[in-house]
């Protein structure tokens, strides 16, 4: 009866892990990565779409990236969304967008840091609530009787298990990041 408490509790996890490797990869770090430009959105016909819909995104060397639009028409559009939305420069050819990665300054890497410890923090602040949720049903289940206080412990320690897994998942995204950045 608790695994149903801990096992309804585990997509809450994955959201705040998946959370967590969204906002990484949108930190620049010097290199070129698809993921920096990939979900900005362009007017395009009087709607908004991500450019990922509207060009293909190439890494060409460790500092360039290259957006390559299906339509030819798109390219401006492409530029003007990327140079509004990031904080990156574009420039364009007849072919398409490119973009080179500025070297960050020693400033920019320690706020980029400290909004990795941000994006970390808050990660951990979710995945407490959801623990707390889960061990307060858990009592409440031991409470009414429907779960030995026996279960209620092996719940506990099931429960932390989980989240020490979450959290070290978390953990080794950040420090992978602070690495890429302290590079």
């Amino acid at each position: 009866m608790y695994k149903e408490q801990i096992e309804n509790i585990k997509p809450e996890f994955e959201k705040a892990f998946n959370y967590v490797s969204q906002k990484l990869v949108s930190i620049k770090t010097g290199r070129a990565n698809p993921a920096l430009v990939e979900n900005t959105l362009v007017d395009v016909y009087g709607s908004k779409m991500p450019i990922k819909q509207l060009a293909s995104i190439s890494v060409s060397g460790a500092k360039k990236l290259r957006v390559e639009p299906w339509d030819k028409s798109y390219i401006e559009p492409i530029a003007r969304a990327i140079q509004a939305n990031t904080a990156l420069s574009p420039a364009t050819d007849s072919t398409g967008v490119f973009i080179t990665m500025p070297e960050l300054t020693e400033d920019v890497r320690k706020d980029m840091i400290r909004t990795v410890g941000q994006i970390d923090d808050s990660a951990k602040k979710t995945i407490r609530k959801y623990r707390d949720e889960a061990w307060s049903n858990i009592q409440k289940m031991q409470k009414e009787g429907t779960i030995s206080e026996d279960d209620k412990f092996r719940a506990k320690d099931e429960l932390q298990k989980v989240v020490d897994s979450y959290n070290k998942k978390v953990d080794d995204l950040i420090i992978n990041k602070k690495r890429e950045l302290e590079a």
